[in-house]
């Protein structure tokens, strides 16, 4: 694995694997050849396209998680992070609610979810076997997170 491979003109695999928790856990966060076909897509029609329209760097913060350490950290059994599906991030300098707006008039994906307002970070998917195009916003409601239909401010 070569962590500078480009999966894209501006994204490499290092950074679409990088996790702060898999080093504190000891956890190998490696992609198979499944995995990293599906971040190679999830950078060339998403993430790039942002990076391109914006022309600002766009930080992944959570990209691929292996299984485990998917498990270690609470994600969802379900989660296309698992199946490098999926990234989570912010572009500096943009609200995080203009570029919800502006992926969904402007790309196709899987999920769009606004996650926690101008706070939080943005988690887009894509994926080769369906494209929903679902939109949903995360929300701290009675000290949960709920998912709601919708880009909701």
């Amino acid at each position: 694995m070569n962590p500078d491979e480009a999966l894209s003109a501006n994204f490499t695999l290092g950074e679409m694997i990088r996790s702060q928790s898999a080093v504190r856990k000891g956890i190998r966060n490696v992609p198979g050849p499944v995995e990293l076909a599906a971040l190679r897509l999830l950078c060339q029609k998403v993430l790039q396209p942002i990076r391109d329209h914006y022309d600002r760097p766009v930080v992944v913060t959570s990209g691929y998680r292996s299984p485990r350490l998917n498990t270690a950290i609470g994600g969802s059994r379900s989660s296309q992070h698992c199946r490098g599906e999926a990234a989570d991030f912010t572009v500096p300098g943009v609200s995080n609610i203009e570029v919800c707006r502006w992926i969904k008039r402007n790309l196709n994906y899987d999920q769009l979810i606004y996650e926690f307002g101008e706070s939080g970070w943005i988690h887009v998917s894509y994926s080769a076997h369906r494209m929903r195009n679902m939109e949903l916003s995360a929300q701290r409601i009675g000290g949960r997170t709920r998912y709601l239909p919708g880009l909701r401010t």
